[in-house]
């Protein structure tokens, strides 16, 4: 499975609107809505800095390794 991101959870978790993060780190809601459901090939480390500032969170925290299964 590869690298899974969990963005969605961590905003359900601190009752955090996308359309307040996106405005936060100065994305589009789409482009957020991509990260989200991890459709997207990279995202640029000060994107993850602001993503981490305004979820007080750590970067571990979005993005998980799953073993492929198989």
């Amino acid at each position: 499975m590869g690298i899974v991101v969990k963005l969605d959870v961590m905003l359900s978790q601190r009752k955090v609107r996308s359309k307040d993060l996106a405005a936060y780190v100065g994305i589009t809601e789409a482009n957020l809505s991509l990260l989200k459901q991890g459709k997207v090939k990279g995202v640029r480390f000060d994107t993850l800095q602001k993503i981490c500032e305004f979820l007080d969170c750590q970067p571990g925290d979005l993005l998980v390794h799953e073993a492929d299964s198989g």
